[in-house]
């Protein structure tokens, strides 16, 4: 028998997962749902979500607009860390889901419901991003992950389709078309179908945010990124907003190819899955930031800095965005970023992002001790003993290692 539900806050996107888990919340556990939809900045998926949430048979759906927020405290500290997950993935959904989890959780205590609920599957990462975050923030909460319900008889995406079809709800995939995307303001990503075979191109009608770098145009765009304790504050010398200045960057970058990604990651729970992204505007942030870093940043609090990104990565994609040790790591990766201020001038072309310049205020980059013409400021000869006192182990083992 399943166990008694009085009110359920549904993370809702609209997609297959969603549409379906709204109808069968109800059938299931007689309850009442109320969906929340966050406005990421998935664009027009948004459209007719409203509609089609009531008449699916939710009591109420709460639609907020979470992109200021998103860019600001999810997108940008991610920035400020340079975080990359596996060397490749700028992290656009891991960054996204503790987020939306959170307004769940603030959703359930306003319309005193009982549960929280996420369409996530059984297999993937955002079972534990959304979770990890619910006990996180409210550990009492009840939790109804759907595809490890024991009363979810549900086993493919294909019997999803049945059901939707059954009760006449609008989806927007097809079966003959049925990926699976993701959208928010750092990046759209693509997975299911066709991707599920690692030696399969992507097809280039899944593309949204990027041209292919053989059809952008053939003369390269500049745009120079200023930052401010490492974030990325103006665009050509025009200040705008967190998630203003992501939406002209990823038009910037997409029209000219930038930003496509296809990997194949190690998830969370064990398995390996490839994902196909576009991250056009958060790829030349990252580029951009760096570069600024490069004059501003002292070398050994760079060095022990970039030894951390792997493990901010991890703990960002694996779903511990609100764990103790996130929030130490993010307290030094933002002490690194108090004279990262300046700008970075990018040279946009077909599919490549190049720093092509970079100034600060704070820059420790001198030209007269940099450079190959005659100085006063540094005695080449001091080098001599710099190089033999850093060569004495190597001398000594040598020595040794060669003695009679």
């Amino acid at each position: 028998m399943a166990k008694k539900i009085k009110k359920v806050v549904l993370a809702y996107s609209g997609g297959l997962d969603t549409s379906v888990i709204v109808r069968w919340l109800i059938e299931t556990y007689q309850c009442e749902v109320i969906c929340f939809a966050a406005d990421v900045g998935q664009k027009e998926e948004l459209a007719g979500l409203k509609k089609k949430a009531i008449s699916t048979g939710a009591s109420k759906i709460y639609i907020e607009d979470l992109r200021e927020e998103f860019a600001r405290d999810f997108v940008f500290p991610a920035l400020r860390a340079n975080a990359i997950y596996e060397g490749t993935y700028l992290l656009g959904t891991s960054l996204a889901r503790p987020l939306i989890a959170k307004k769940q959780i603030e959703i359930a205590k306003k319309e005193k419901a009982d549960s929280v609920c996420h369409g996530a599957t059984g297999k993937g990462n955002d079972q534990v991003r959304f979770e990890l975050t619910y006990i996180a923030l409210n550990p009492k909460i009840n939790i109804i992950s759907a595809w490890k319900d024991d009363n979810w008889t549900f086993d493919s995406r294909e019997s999803m389709f049945d059901y939707a079809e059954k009760y006449g709800i609008p989806l927007p995939l097809t079966k003959d078309k049925p990926y699976s995307s993701d959208r928010n303001l750092l990046h759209i990503s693509h997975e299911g179908a066709i991707l599920e075979d690692t030696w399969a191109e992507p097809p280039e009608d899944i593309f949204v945010l990027t041209k292919s770098p053989e059809a952008a145009p053939d003369k390269p765009t500049y745009v120079e990124i200023s930052f401010m304790k490492g974030n990325p504050v103006a665009i050509d010398g025009k200040k705008m907003s967190p998630a203003k200045l992501m939406d002209y960057i990823n038009v910037l970058a997409g029209n000219n190819g930038i930003g496509r990604v296809d990997m194949v990651e190690n998830r969370f729970v064990g398995m390996k899955s490839r994902g196909v992204y576009e991250t056009p505007g958060g790829t030349v942030l990252w580029a951009a930031h760096r570069a600024v870093e490069s004059i501003t940043m002292d070398r050994e609090v760079m060095l022990m800095r970039d030894s951390l990104i792997p493990k901010y990565a991890q703990l960002a994609y694996n779903g511990f965005w609100y764990a103790p040790e996130m929030k130490t790591l993010q307290a030094y990766i933002d002490s690194t970023q108090e004279s990262v201020n300046g700008t970075a001038r990018m040279k946009l072309y077909k599919g490549n992002c190049i720093v092509v310049g970079r100034k600060s205020p704070n820059s420790l980059y001198s030209e007269a001790f940099a450079t190959f013409e005659k100085d006063q400021v540094y005695n080449q000869k001091d080098a001599t003993g710099f190089i033999r006192l850093n060569g004495l182990r190597l001398r000594i083992q040598n020595i040794l290692k060669n003695k009679p």
